[in-house]
């Protein structure tokens, strides 16, 4: 089973600690969506090799911070870079432990790499291929999360 993450992961709740396994595909997925590009480039080593060798577009740096920050989904995704560990959290992680972590909603509209080397490179932040459809997608979850969260305050469900 998957060490977890729990405490170290900030701020929010954590929904979830997924299993080795689970965590495993998910780095898979996360690397069939923003790592097809990645012969080469060792990422085995760290994740966000792909965008440090600009083999995925990302934005880096104060940018990739600014960008992160206005990003709004349902949950998040936090999988650490040695990809047998990963939580489920609810609220936009700001930090966790280990040093190299990747974080993307469930739909992976897009992804923030923090890396051991910010200041020298990173963090970096990449948007899906079809970012536009899948962020509307997270926001629509939002909302109908929050309409149901009001529903129930009103004991209407």
């Amino acid at each position: 089973m998957a060490r977890s993450l729990s405490p170290f992961v900030e701020p929010g709740v954590v929904l979830r600690t997924y299993t080795k396994d689970e965590a495993v595909r998910w780095g898979e997925q996360w690397l069939e969506v923003f790592g097809q590009e990645r012969q080469g480039v060792n990422a085995k080593a760290y994740l966000w090799h792909v965008f440090s060798a600009g083999r995925f577009p990302a934005v880096e740096g104060r940018q990739a911070h600014a960008i992160y920050a206005e990003q709004r989904a349902p949950e998040y995704v936090v999988l650490a870079n040695n990809r047998e560990d990963a939580v489920l959290t609810d609220l936009l992680p700001t930090a966790a432990l280990p040093s190299d972590w990747l974080v993307f909603p469930v739909n992976l509209a897009w992804t923030m790499a923090f890396t051991h080397e910010e200041g020298r490179m990173g963090p970096y932040f990449a948007k899906h291929a079809n970012y536009e459809r899948l962020r509307a997608e997270n926001l629509a979850r939002i909302d109908k999360r929050d309409a149901i969260a009001l529903a129930k305050q009103k004991g209407w469900v």
